[in-house]
């Protein structure tokens, strides 16, 4: 049996490494590449020595493939059907998406469905309209408005306070004694987030809070809290003159 070689594009001066070369023979159709049992339509060529075939794949494998290999070098990479996901967004490349749309009440951000929040709690700030009106270290269950309202009386502190908007209609407080002591004792954080986000840090002297305590005829008043000692002292008839700072609770 003549064996033929086939030199398709190969320039002439590989031949004489062509011809000098070891050729063995084979007859097993697996390492010739024969392995399928059948063809699709015989679009394929059956081994000399066996009943393997080895298939030519059609047009539109070969166009499926090639799909898909550009599908996902441009990021069409996602089936979404992952939590919050109703489907895809925009159009589809070979069946994957490259953003999902998500269900009511969340977004599509940083590869996934995450919780809409235009107004309100983000982490450890409260942001309304993108601009952070409030600040809270890990664990406190409100939030640090940004700067203080000045120094005033009792009853103008919580007045204040009462008025004071944080988004639209979302008012605060004027904090409890032990919001206060809270506060104290995540100055660092708080001060450190109310700094980075544009705000005005705390000062080291009494803060106003909401807490009343009955102590005698001439002490009655509202808690203070100081701020560089975690001191708590009351107000003596609510006449004193001290910090205020309010607070968002959630």
């Amino acid at each position: 049996m003549k064996i033929r070689f086939l030199l398709i594009g190969t320039s002439l001066s590989l031949i004489p490494t062509l011809t000098s070369a070891q050729c063995v023979a084979t007859q097993d159709c697996a390492t010739l590449g024969y392995t399928e049992t059948s063809c699709s339509g015989g679009s394929g060529v059956k081994c000399p020595f066996g009943n393997k075939w080895a298939c030519f794949k059609s047009e539109s494998e070969i166009k499926q493939e090639v799909e898909k290999e550009f599908c996902n070098e441009y990021g069409f990479t996602l089936s979404c059907t992952g939590t919050n996901q109703t489907g895809g967004g925009g159009k589809a490349c070979n069946g994957k998406y490259s953003e999902c749309t998500c269900t009511s009440g969340y977004e599509w951000k940083d590869g996934s469905c995450q919780k809409q929040v235009q107004n309100g709690d983000v982490g450890d700030v409260f942001k309304c309209n993108g601009k952070v009106v409030g600040v809270k270290a890990s664990g406190m269950d409100f939030y640090v408005a940004m700067e203080d309202l000045g120094t005033m009386g009792w009853s103008d502190a919580n007045s204040s306070c009462e008025n004071y908007s944080f988004c639209g209609n979302i008012k605060g407080t004027l904090p409890s004694k032990d919001q206060l002591l809270e506060i104290y004792n995540n100055k660092s954080t708080v001060n450190n987030l109310l700094s980075t986000n544009g705000g005005t840090e705390l000062t080291n002297d009494w803060y106003w809070s909401s807490t009343y305590k009955y102590y005698d005829y001439s002490l009655n008043g509202h808690y203070n809290v100081g701020m560089s000692n975690g001191d708590v002292s009351n107000g003596y008839y609510d006449n004193g003159v001290y910090y205020v700072r309010p607070v968002l609770a959630f």
